[in-house]
């Protein structure tokens, strides 16, 4: 699980146009942000990943984060190990008291300080921010909102891009490992 924002600013990347015609970008001026929190989740057998995606106005804080794992729950039957690094919102007392309360069917495991590359989701929000989304102009956040889901659908009907995103954070040899040792 991770968490990362977009904005109605587009993301500039390298790109094509005819010869002699300067490709141009129109943004707002004051553009606003919306935060995601998203998840992968590997089944027990190690046969399925599914993702999992939350937009909201304004930072992620720890309700948002309790808000997600409760609806996480609903969608994963068994225990859970949870890979997660050490923001704010995940270790704020509130955050610690849910999960606390949780320890049925909620383990975390911490990545350690500085670490993006371990983490499986940051490559979920580098397909999300690259691509066809490179150089997007949202005209608010509602059409930011629409843009991102379409994005995500392709994620979710394309098997192997979440496994492409677990396989290359290095982290996939490790699971057996630490899902038995909780």
């Amino acid at each position: 699980m991770d968490e990362s924002g977009f904005s109605e600013k587009p993301s500039v990347r390298r790109t094509w146009s005819p010869k002699g015609q300067t490709p141009v970008l129109r943004a707002p001026v004051n553009w606003q942000q919306l935060s995601a929190i998203g998840a992968l989740a590997l089944s027990p057998a190690r046969s399925q990943v599914r993702s999992f995606l939350s937009l909201h106005p304004g930072p992620i804080r720890a309700p948002q984060v309790i808000a997600f794992l409760r609806s996480l729950r609903s969608h994963l039957r068994g225990p859970v190990l949870l890979v997660w690094d050490r923001l704010g919102a995940h270790r704020a007392r509130a955050t610690r008291e849910w999960r606390a309360k949780q320890r049925h069917w909620l383990a975390v495991e911490w990545l350690p300080g500085y670490a993006p590359e371990l983490n499986p989701v940051e490559n979920l929000w580098a397909y999300l921010k690259a691509g066809e989304a490179a150089n997007f102009c949202a005209l608010d956040l509602a059409d930011l909102v629409l843009h991102i889901g379409r994005r995500m659908r392709r994620v979710r009907t394309q098997d192997h891009l979440p496994w492409s995103f677990l396989k290359h954070s290095g982290l996939y040899p490790h699971i057996t490992s630490l899902r038995d040792s909780h």
